[in-house]
Parts: C-alpha cells; sequence; structure tokens
C-alpha cells in the first residue's frame, strides 16, 4: 500500500503551517480533506490558504468545483484517490490535511457508499415534505430514526437530510450505522494519523482570534456577496460556518457584533464536534501543539521510523 501521512484536528490549532512545514521536509504535496474548502469562492471563511500562503507546496482537492454544485464524499475519494496515486507515482509523499473526519475516514477505508440504496419516489416524497414544510419538517421525522444524524445535519442541508431518511426506508439501516460497519473495512493506505489538539482555553483563543483576522481581511464582504448568490437556500456550500452567520446583519435585524460572536460560538462548537470525532479513532495520535517535544519534530521523527521499518 502507499505511504500517506495524515494531519488531522479542529479548526485554527494550526494544521496549515504544520502541514506546509512538513512538505517542504518531506518532499510532500497536501490534499486537503475539508468539505467547504472544494468551493470555488469560499476563501476567507473556509480558512483556505492564499497562493502566497502555501508557500511554493502544491495543494490540491481545493476549488474543484462551484458553490452551487452537489459534491458527495463518494466524488471526493474518487478524486482524491487519483491524486494520490499521481503523487506517489511521482516519489511524493502524500498528506492529507483537514478537519472533515468523514472525508478522512472514507478516503483511509474502502467503503462501499452506501451500496447504491435509492429510491426514487421516497426521494420525491420526502422532497415534498421539504417543499410543504422545510428543513425542519425533514429535521423531526430524521430524529425519529437517525437520531445521530438529525443533531448532525443542519436543517438547510435537505440534500443530506432526505438521503438518510431515503437510506433508512430503503434498507432498515441507518447511516449512522453503515457508516460504522465501513469503518471496520479495509484500509486503502498505510497510514500515520496525527491529531492536533491543545487545551481548550487556548484553542478557543485562537479560534476567537482568527475570527478577528478573517473581519480584517474582508470576510464581510466575502459573506455578502454569498449569501446573496442565487444557489445559497439550496446548496450544501451555504452550511459553510462564515457565511450564514452574517444574515441578521446584511438583513438589517442585528448589529455586526453580535453576529462575530456568533460565528465565534458556532467555530468554537465545530471544533468540539471535531475532536469528538477524532478521540473515537483507535489508529490517531494525539499531538498537544504545545507540548514539550513538537509536533513537526515527533511527526518526522516517527514518519521516518515507519517509513524504514
Amino acid at each position: 500500500m502507499d505511504k500517506v501521512l495524515v494531519i488531522a484536528g479542529p479548526t485554527a490549532v494550526g494544521k496549515t503551517n504544520l502541514s506546509i512545514n512538513l512538505a517542504k521536509k518531506l518532499d510532500g504535496e497536501i490534499v486537503s480533506a475539508d468539505s467547504m474548502q472544494i468551493y470555488k469562492g469560499l476563501n476567507i471563511g473556509t480558512a483556505k490558504p492564499s497562493f502566497a500562503d502555501r508557500c511554493g507546496i502544491v495543494h490540491h482537492m481545493m476549488d474543484v468545483c462551484e458553490p452551487y454544485e452537489r459534491f458527495s464524499v463518494a466524488d471526493y475519494v474518487k478524486m482524491a484517490t487519483e491524486i494520490i496515486s499521481d503523487i506517489t507515482s511521482r516519489s511524493k509523499l502524500p498528506i492529507i490535511v483537514g478537519g472533515t473526519g468523514l472525508y478522512i475516514d472514507h478516503l483511509l477505508y474502502k467503503t462501499d457508499f452506501e451500496n447504491g440504496a435509492t429510491d426514487p419516489e421516497i426521494r420525491k416524497e420526502l422532497s415534498r415534505v421539504a417543499e410543504r414544510d422545510g428543513g425542519e419538517g425533514l429535521k423531526k421525522i430524521l430524529l425519529e430514526i437517525d437520531p445521530d444524524s438529525a443533531h448532525r445535519l443542519h436543517t438547510n442541508d435537505i440534500k443530506r437530510m432526505i438521503r438518510a431518511i431515503e437510506f433508512y426506508r430503503v434498507t432498515g439501516t441507518t447511516i449512522t450505522e453503515h457508516n460504522k460497519q465501513n469503518s471496520l473495512n479495509e484500509k486503502r493506505y498505510d497510514f500515520c494519523f496525527y491529531v492536533l489538539s491543545c487545551d481548550r482555553p487556548i484553542l478557543y483563543e485562537r479560534i476567537d482570534s482568527r475570527v478577528d483576522k478573517m473581519m480584517n481581511d474582508g470576510l464581510l464582504d466575502e459573506a455578502r456577496v454569498v449569501c446573496r448568490s442565487d444557489w445559497f437556500n439550496s446548496s450544501t456550500a451555504s452550511q459553510a460556518i462564515g457565511y450564514k452567520e452574517f444574515l441578521p446583519f446584511l438583513n438589517g435585524e442585528q448589529p455586526l457584533d453580535s453576529c462575530v460572536s456568533l460565528l465565534k460560538q458556532r467555530s468554537r462548537n465545530y471544533a468540539k464536534r471535531q475532536l469528538t470525532w477524532f478521540r473515537a479513532k483507535p489508529e490517531v495520535t494525539f499531538l498537544d501543539v504545545f507540548g514539550d517535544v513538537s509536533p513537526e519534530n515527533r511527526i518526522l521523527a516517527e514518519f521516518e521510523r515507519n517509513l524504514n521499518g
């Protein structure tokens, strides 16, 4: 199996800088595992590194589709595996970097992507429910059959809620349970998997500081464009943290400071969910970014041993 290095962790923990430094020293290229950085035009709000910030290191799986286009986990895996094959064919190291645990899981392990379980009639019925009752109507149905998915999915994420309900009605199994079973599947790569972390108060301070920097970099102007786009109310991309939080200000309903505070809170909540996801993975090594040994030095030493082993 091809060897890959995985650098994951919550938002604002420092994945980007570390991965770039590692790519320089290990002759690597970065494969993003961020479900929102795939979209063109969503830059500041998704903390997408600029070309200058990338320091000449090649980054893949960013800006691969328009925000109004449907892009599934299966699409991600198909594209990312082809990219990783190309990277390794050139004797370079693929470094998977991101905070979307679902993308990373399906990339590292071979899965069947729900066995193609579909029923057009069920989907039509649920679409009518969405038109009549909105996302809240779908969430009410989903709460009864798959509470985990219901709590994970936003009410605006109509497509994924419909898919979760449809899958259960066709198979009798929830997507949550299906994904748990798939997590036991065969590995696709020989990987070293690291998750960056730090004490929660420090992490939350970093998140707040990054939101302030985003505001200085023009996040409000970007959010104004995104929120006024034709696709905004119907696309998965609209679920990206960093845009919908400004709607109350853009609609003249709340002051800007309140929206910025909401953005910080939702970012902190998201970081907590990310850490919970990664803690459930037995193959993960957690690294404190402020520990006695720097994550960079430890990863370099351990990965070198892995390569020689």
